[in-house]
């Protein structure tokens, strides 16, 4: 089965407990974590040492911020059972080494299984086709709680 973020998916991809309007540690790693332990204390994640490993050898393969403000680590690993995304919104924005040099002030985190190849290619595309556009962007800016990120998100996958 291939996931894509449909309307219907960013319920099970993206529940309310992944979303932090809180700001972020301005630090990469830390950034990581942060979102990390968002997905850890939602359950989502079965061994968060292995999760944080799997996400810090992709961000040595090459960066994950996207550009436009963005940054997406992502990784695969089995320390997830299912696909899971989390997000977390910086004022301050956090240097994810993106072609464009600008800070990443939206930031999502993908982890799917490591059997997840196609999930994982499938909910990155889908992702990011939807924040190139300016006013998917502002509107994750302008979010004043998780359910307006998550109506955002579901608005622009529509």
């Amino acid at each position: 089965m291939t996931v894509t973020i449909d309307q219907a998916d960013v319920d099970e991809l993206i529940p309310a407990d992944h979303v932090s309007l809180s700001e972020p540690p301005a630090e990469k790693r830390d950034a990581i974590e942060f979102l990390l332990d968002l997905l850890v204390d939602a359950g989502r994640v079965d061994d968060r040492d292995a999760a944080l490993s799997a996400l810090l050898a992709r961000e040595e393969e090459t960066t994950t911020g996207v550009g436009k403000g963005i940054g997406i680590p992502h990784a695969k690993t089995d320390a997830v059972s299912r696909p899971s995304v989390a997000f977390a919104r910086s004022e301050a924005g956090v240097d994810f080494g993106s072609m464009d040099g600008e800070p990443a002030t939206l930031l999502f985190m993908i982890l799917v299984p490591e059997s997840g190849a196609e999930d994982h290619l499938s909910i990155l595309s889908s992702l990011s086709r939807a924040l190139m556009h300016d006013e998917v962007r502002e509107a994750l800016h302008a979010a004043g709680d998780a359910e307006d990120v998550r109506d955002t998100l579901k608005e622009a996958v529509a």
